[in-house]
């Protein structure tokens, strides 16, 4: 009758009280607890009832890796577990590191000397290496997919198979443009922490009324469009689509088949949409636009959290400005038919090749050859939602640390300069610039290799090789400010 923290609660309780702490003590001669860094203070409590001298308690784990604050765990478990006793618990410190290249630790351990509170360390490695981690500029995220996208096949390309190599993020969202690229060039990838951005249900659903749009036998896409309307279940949905195969396949005729009472008044601005979208009374430039002007309040009315939602449909937007038209957009997504709406991000077969994606959250405990680290600027690493205090900034910190530390062999961290603005214009193409990340202070910089990428420039608009169109970050960034 009792779920997990209910288990904890009553056994925090029970061990409160002494003839029952007593007896729970005197069964175990010692105590062995692993990522001590990852409890809550009621298993801190629990510890501190059965071994309250003390005697033959160990704790293991490493403050520079407490990063589940959002699960209640705190990293002063285990920076405050020496003084809870008296003489206070001895610290061993565990400095070898058998996973890492010494200039990788070298800036990992640079990274979190800053922290304002910590068991001092040094990483040391016994695998030599004259490779610096990586600092690289890009000059959007768009350049930062393309980037790294290139930079995988690169690795592989050397003998570094994909599922070696990991790309991974603070959010699940800031992925996104990544994994448009990386469908593009038919990499195969795995997300771990969150959807594929084009499987979130929302995405699917404004993409399902672009492929119905582009191809009205899509029975699928159209099947998943049709129940979007308030009142439209799967069989008022499969009798529009009989209607339709009777009409030809014309969208427009869609007018004159009498949908549910319910659906009655949404009906018409519906079947204009559709029409429009079909014989290009909107142009591809604002297609998803108008799309998403339609979808707004049936988002709403659907689903949970509709603001975040909708930024992920803006970004959306973004991604189709490079394609030349519906088609071509959709074709290189390469979407398979829906399946459940918000599926987890499915796993490959055994012998299959594929890259990592994940949440910094996710990679913990992971280890890569190859790791790639997005988005090193302030609002990202650390995230604007976790500055407010220096305890949340000494936690953004750490996942910063995790993430180098996932490395083997090579690590790079990108940084783009600026980011599209949204909320404007649909045809606006306002961006905002975006500081390096408060981690990375001059100081340390010694212990990157920094170099600039090219631009990012799609296959289909140009025949010369990236190498050839590659240009000066600082002469554009210069260039921006003078048309500023």
């Amino acid at each position: 009758m009792l779920d997990y923290d209910d288990l904890l609660l009553y056994w925090r309780e029970a061990a409160r009280t002494p003839a029952i702490a007593a007896q729970m003590s005197m069964q175990f001669d010692h105590i062995l607890v692993d990522e001590y860094q990852d409890t809550n203070r009621l298993q801190s409590d629990i510890l501190r009832a059965l071994a309250p001298d003390g005697a033959g308690l160990t704790v293991v784990g490493d403050d520079a890796q407490s990063i589940y604050g959002f699960r209640a765990a705190t990293v002063r478990n285990i920076l405050d577990f020496p003084g809870h006793f008296s003489p206070p618990a001895m610290v061993i410190a565990l400095e070898h590191n058998y996973r890492s290249t010494q200039p990788i630790l070298d800036a990992a351990n640079a990274v979190i000397a800053r922290a304002s509170e910590s068991f001092a360390k040094t990483l040391t490695s016994s695998k030599p290496s004259a490779e610096l981690p990586y600092l690289i500029t890009v000059e959007d995220e768009t350049a930062q997919a393309v980037f790294i996208a290139g930079q995988v096949l690169e690795q592989r390309e050397a003998g570094i198979e994909l599922h070696h190599q990991a790309v991974l993020f603070r959010a699940a969202h800031h992925s996104a443009r990544l994994e448009i690229e990386l469908a593009r060039r038919n990499i195969p990838f795995v997300k771990y922490g969150g959807l594929k951005f084009i499987e979130a249900a929302h995405v699917k659903d404004v993409l399902a009324i672009l492929r119905w749009a582009e191809n009205p036998r899509d029975t699928v896409a159209g099947f998943r469009t049709l129940q979007l309307l308030p009142g439209t279940g799967p069989a008022s949905a499969k009798k529009a689509a009989l209607y339709l195969t009777e009409q030809c396949f014309d969208l427009g005729k869609l007018a004159d088949f009498v949908p549910p009472a319910a659906t009655a008044l949404a009906w018409p601005e519906f079947c204009r949409l559709l029409k429009d979208l079909q014989n290009g009374a909107i142009a591809w430039a604002g297609q998803i636009g108008a799309v998403r002007a339609w979808y707004q309040p049936h988002l709403e009315r659907l689903y949970d959290h509709p603001d975040a939602r909708a930024g992920d449909l803006e970004q959306l937007e973004q991604i189709a400005i490079g394609h030349p038209s519906r088609e071509r957009f959709l074709a290189e997504l390469t979407l398979e038919p829906p399946g459940a709406s918000g599926a987890n991000a499915g796993r490959p077969h055994l012998d299959e090749d594929y890259l990592i994606l994940s949440t910094i959250h996710s990679a913990k405990g992971q280890e890569w050859h190859a790791v790639y680290i997005l988005n090193l600027v302030d609002g990202c690493i650390p995230s604007d939602m976790a500055t407010g205090n220096s305890a949340q900034i000494d936690e953004e910190r750490r996942l910063l640390y995790v993430a180098m530390t996932r490395a083997k062999e090579h690590l790079y961290l990108v940084q783009p300069i600026k980011f599209f603005r949204t909320h404007q214009h649909r045809y606006g193409n306002g961006h905002i610039f975006a500081p390096r990340s408060r981690f990375l202070s001059d100081d340390i910089m010694p212990l990157f290799t920094q170099t600039a990428a090219p631009m990012a420039v799609l296959a289909e608009n140009t025949s010369a090789p990236q190498s050839a169109v590659s240009i000066d970050i600082g002469a554009r960034l210069r260039g921006m400010w003078a048309d500023l």
